[in-house]
């Protein structure tokens, strides 16, 4: 695929995997091929045990990504065929390793969606984000009020969505959107140290933490009591399960 098309590639960094969104010379502005790219790195990275933490980036100097490359919006013959369309957020939803963004510069519509998606964001102070769908005379459908509203609360969710305005990264970690506010260059150095941290820890245990504080977010207390203990059971099942083998190999 050529510089102009764009394309997504894996970078390894022991057990971090890295995506990087790779066209620059367009703000690493998404195209459907770009889409498709997204959910494979995704499906590798949940399919290879060796990956524990997953960590997104974008080429170049000045921005993360801008979002789906409007141009490319004209090549769905019709809203059945845009509705049909291979959607990138749901692959990165359904990764099962903890998610890190790493951001810099622009990250713009679909690209303020993949940062939500993910589990924690480290953000330069450079970044600049918008959710300007609304002036286009449409609404995202890349989970941005979904992520929005339990991060952020309602009021800043309607803010962001309804004026389809700029905000800073100060704003950003203001409002509880940002973990990690860092200068600028050292966006990506801080989150492969976290993916790093994080993935010195049993690689079940993380995922089990991950699918606890999602079940968090989609049912009640109780329920989610029920999960988090089902989690740690298993965990203590596959520690059990690894001493045995142990034992049974020294």
């Amino acid at each position: 695929m050529n510089t102009e098309d764009g394309t997504v590639r894996i970078e390894r960094h022991g057990p971090v995997a890295e995506i990087v969104i790779d066209r620059p010379a367009k703000h690493n502005a998404l195209t459907p091929a770009m889409y498709r790219g997204i959910g494979a790195a995704c499906d590798e990275a949940n399919q290879n045990d060796d990956i524990h933490v997953v960590v997104f980036s974008g080429a170049g100097e000045r921005a993360f990504c801008a979002g789906s490359d409007i141009s490319a919006l004209e090549g769905y013959e019709d809203f059945w065929a845009w509705r049909n369309r291979y959607d990138y957020i749901p692959p990165i939803r359904a990764l099962r390793k903890p998610a890190i963004a790493a951001v810099k510069g622009w990250a713009l519509g679909g690209g303020l969606e993949i940062a939500l998606a993910c589990d924690i964001r480290v953000v330069a102070r450079n970044s600049v984000f918008s959710a300007p769908e609304v002036t286009l005379g449409w609404n995202g459908a890349g989970g941005a009020a979904q992520h929005l509203t339990r991060m952020c609360g309602y009021g800043q969710a309607m803010k962001i969505l309804l004026t389809g305005d700029r905000f800073d990264a100060e704003e950003a970690h203001r409002i509880g959107m940002v973990e990690w506010l860092v200068e600028v260059g050292e966006e990506r150095n801080k989150a492969l140290e976290v993916a790093a941290q994080i993935a010195g820890n049993s690689n079940i245990a993380t995922q089990a933490v991950k699918a606890a504080v999602r079940s968090a977010l989609e049912g009640g207390v109780d329920a989610g009591l029920r999960m988090e203990n089902e989690l740690m059971s298993l965990c203590f099942a596959k520690r059990e399960l690894a001493k045995k083998n142990q034992q049974e190999n020294s």
